[in-house]
């Protein structure tokens, strides 16, 4: 089944993952501690440290080529990276984002932002994280920062939470978002980082009408939101260092086995795909939510799918000969050498998690590793 396409001596691998990983329970105690004074920040970076270095060898023991830290330090997979850009800081109100799973809804209450100075990079965000990661995993493996995706910025609080004593003109806003982002981006080249992945859930929630409705109550425009977004990452990207890979993941919600939105990525493909200036995307597919492989027809022929098959929302192992008659389906849209797989989200965007436990986790990431393999003829 092996197929020709372009080359995959670099990420994204055939087999691959989003990022966020499980934290252990004495990781999350050592966090409950540390906010309540029992502990310092260096007892919390020590458990942190051996957490991690557990975290690497068990991407290892699955026999993934790249390995992440997890993302355990921090508690959510957006908010301590846009909080950590200067000109930006916690609101005292409260966002209130609806998720849904099988038995019902609940509701996630971060903290807002906003936007109360200049954008700027004032120090290279998480560069002690990657420097540790990079320190830790074996040679061959790839180590894989993510951040997300400049767009997130705005999308978490719209015009409100962009003061207009700040910044009366948003496309100013933008400039120095992107400004800030292309700073980042090359510190982290700097350090060696080659590997680098901007989380999106925008670009994914424009697909759901009902998300487009938030949009133009936001002060957005909702049909032409995307091609903002698309225009800011690429900005952001505009200065990127030669030999850094960048990919995109783009979810539908996360948080304890739920989502928000739902909807095929049609409504964004034909600009997502043929503008966005990433290697490859990270795409949701694990069940019908999802929508179909048909917006896959507007990939270019010199960017990777990975395609996210596997779901972290439940424990239920995969059947192996449905992902690979699901990989052939989606190979009728886009050559099947330039497709990998992964699972379709993080196991733990936020620090609580999804409804799985590690052993589950490792047996959906052996899953991928042992399906890649069977595609495509080792990853």
């Amino acid at each position: 089944m092996t197929s020709g396409g372009i080359s995959q001596v670099g990420p994204p691998f055939r087999a691959d993952h989003v990022g966020s990983l499980l934290r252990p329970p004495v990781l999350r105690d050592a966090r409950r501690r540390r906010e309540s004074g029992e502990i310092g920040a260096e007892q919390l970076r020590a458990v942190e440290d051996d957490a991690i270095r557990d975290v690497i060898k068990m991407q290892k023991v699955a026999g993934l080529s790249s390995a992440t830290d997890g993302e355990f330090r921090r508690a959510s997979w957006h908010m301590d990276f846009i909080y950590a850009l200067g000109g930006i800081s916690k609101s005292d109100e409260r966002l209130h984002v609806k998720f849904h799973n099988l038995a019902g809804d609940l509701e996630f209450s971060p903290p807002g932002l906003q936007v109360d100075g200049k954008v700027r990079l004032d120090a290279p965000i998480f560069a002690d994280h990657f420097r540790f990661l990079q320190s830790h995993v074996d040679p061959g493996v790839t180590p894989k920062l993510t951040i997300p995706s400049p767009s997130m910025v705005y999308y978490r609080g719209g015009r409100a939470a962009v003061s207009e004593s700040v910044y009366p003109d948003l496309e100013e806003f933008y400039a120095d978002l992107s400004a800030a982002y292309q700073a980042q981006i090359a510190a982290m080249a700097g350090l060696g980082c080659r590997y680098l992945q901007l989380d999106d859930t925008s670009l994914a929630y424009l697909n759901d009408p009902a998300q487009r409705e938030l949009v133009a109550r936001m002060g957005g425009d909702p049909d032409s939101q995307h091609l903002r977004n698309i225009a800011t990452m690429n900005a952001a990207l505009a200065e990127r260092p030669e030999g850094l890979t960048v990919t995109t993941h783009l979810c539908r919600g996360n948080f304890r086995s739920s989502w928000v939105a739902s909807g095929s990525y049609e409504f964004v493909a034909e600009a997502l795909f043929g503008e966005l200036a990433v290697d490859g995307f990270f795409l949701e597919f694990d069940d019908e939510r999802s929508g179909g492989f048909e917006p896959l027809r507007f990939v270019p022929k010199d960017k990777k799918v990975v395609l996210g098959l596997v779901t972290t929302k439940r424990p239920e192992l995969e059947d192996p000969d449905v992902l690979v008659r699901r990989i052939e389906e989606a190979s009728q849209y886009v050559d099947i050498g330039q497709l990998c797989l992964s699972p379709q989200c993080g196991f733990s965007s936020t620090e609580e998690g999804n409804d799985l436990t590690p052993d589950d986790q490792l047996r959906k990431l052996e899953l991928i590793v042992a399906t890649a393999d069977r595609v495509w003829g080792g990853h």
